[in-house]
């Protein structure tokens, strides 16, 4: 069985070490089978760029879980499968920090692949690989920075990229995470 989790974060500051929110796009098989999307009490401040791009105020942050509440939901989801992300470094990084910070510890390292990097391959006429170009270039409906709809557009654009003969081992890295904390 193929299953990809792919996931999506927006973050509070250019820190990039805390969620704002987080979305997720469970692929089965093919199929988007489990769509989850959620705001995150990042409990730091927040830029004026950053909720210029994002619309995630304080106040909308303000009574969401936190981190840990709401990796506790979402680390089963995370242990069955290969993670995915559009510009993957930059939303591994943001969740290997999350974990840090509040000292959880998950495992040593995850696999995961990047959908920008299949792009290059998939579409190398369009003029860059920005995700919102290529859900224009493709019709995939698209709130871009909305972590919900981020993560359920590139799950689309991954089984289009699957589609078209992407070998995802060919793309497949593994991220290693900081040896932190308990297991919770």
């Amino acid at each position: 069985m193929d299953r990809f989790i792919v996931f999506d974060v927006e973050t509070p500051n250019f820190r990039n070490d805390r969620m704002s929110a987080i979305g997720v796009s469970v692929v089965e098989n093919g199929r988007i089978v489990w769509d989850f999307d959620t705001l995150v009490n990042p409990e730091t401040f927040f830029s004026d760029f950053n909720v210029r791009l994002t619309g995630i105020t304080p106040a909308a942050a303000a009574e969401a879980p936190a981190f840990p509440e709401v990796w506790r939901e979402l680390r089963p989801v995370f242990d069955g499968g290969i993670l995915i992300a559009h510009n993957a470094p930059f939303d591994m990084g943001v969740l290997s920090k999350c974990l840090g910070h509040y000292g959880i510890f998950w495992k040593h390292s995850a696999p995961y692949a990047c959908t920008c990097q299949m792009a290059r391959r998939c579409y190398p006429f369009l003029p860059n690989k920005k995700l919102d170009t290529l859900c224009d270039y493709l019709d995939i409906a698209l709130d871009h920075h909305r972590a919900g709809s981020d993560a359920h557009a590139a799950a689309v654009l991954l089984l289009d990229e699957l589609g078209r003969g992407t070998d995802i081992r060919a793309f497949q890295r593994q991220y290693y995470l900081p040896p932190v904390g308990e297991e919770v």
